[in-house]
């Protein structure tokens, strides 16, 4: 079984999409005290790290290996996923750049793909990454032999109601004569964006293989919301889709030449990411 350590963890998207799947989620990355709860109710035997900036994977001249006795050593595994802080690189936000003090994170993230040398890294943030900083994460991969891959791919994509457009990159250790198209033909998602059926290319198992009834519209921003529900709007609007995380999952194994768990019914599908109870279909 093929192994993820999952950074940026959030409230688990990647974790479960990747799970779903059939990889085994290794460990955890994940300073919001709110997110940790939702993480250890859903993986309570998963080791989990509170600061990205802390853990670190050990190398020795005769290669990778623990740290004996270390708390913040990461054991290696084959992917590693994550979707570092957007807030600097949005264009809701101040448009500081890759270099801002929250998305500049993203050397954290290529600090430890220097230090574990996994097979696959994922990469998910939002699209205004094409301007403010996607030129800075190729060449980081590039410069520790990682080839990317990489794509807009929307919620609307896998049947979601919203478009939520994300950029996705996928990166592996460069070899001669290794065209692995992971994320397919490039502009598929383009001419597919506002088509719900495309849930059926990623095959068909998407939570939201149905016709969506028009939902009420939810304001993010009135004052007065309690703690707890305003930890909850914000652990979810940060979370990626699990069905484009899963998707991506599969492809890496066929890369691979795995077989990964049958893709479970659609019901199984619409399970709650922070309480975990499933929607009534």
């Amino acid at each position: 079984m093929m192994t993820v350590g999952s950074l940026f963890a959030g409230i688990g998207g990647f974790d479960l999409g990747f799970e779903r799947a059939g990889f085994e989620i290794k460990w955890q990355v994940e300073i919001d005290p709110f997110c940790q709860a939702v993480l250890a109710k859903h993986w309570p035997d998963v080791r989990r790290y509170n600061d990205v900036r802390r853990v670190h994977g050990w190398r020795s001249e005769s290669g990778w290996q623990d740290c004996e006795g270390c708390t913040e050593c990461v054991e290696r595994v084959d992917v590693l996923v994550g979707g570092f802080p957007c807030q600097d690189i949005s264009n809701a936000g101040l448009r500081a750049g890759i270099d801002g003090e929250r998305s500049g994170l993203w050397r954290e993230f290529h600090r430890l793909i220097g230090d574990l040398r996994p097979r696959y890294v994922v990469v998910e943030n939002v699209s205004a990454l094409l301007v403010r900083g996607i030129g800075r994460v190729l060449g980081d991969l590039a410069s520790i032999g990682y080839d990317a891959e990489w794509d807009r791919i929307p919620a609307s994509a896998v049947g979601a109601a919203h478009e939520r457009e994300r950029i996705w990159i996928v990166a592996y250790p460069a070899e001669a004569d290794d065209a692995r198209d992971l994320l397919g033909a490039r502009g598929v998602w383009e001419s597919q964006i506002k088509h719900r059926g495309l849930c059926r290319y990623l095959g068909g198992f998407t939570a939201w293989d149905r016709a969506l009834e028009p939902q009420p519209r939810m304001v993010r921003v009135v004052d007065g919301l309690p703690k707890r529900l305003d930890d909850r709007l914000s652990s979810l609007g940060n979370a990626i889709v699990p069905q484009i995380a899963e998707w991506i999952a599969r492809r890496i194994l066929e890369a691979e030449g795995v077989t990964g768990v049958e893709a479970r019914p659609v019901a199984d599908c619409a399970v709650d990411p922070v309480d975990g109870t499933t929607a009534e279909r």
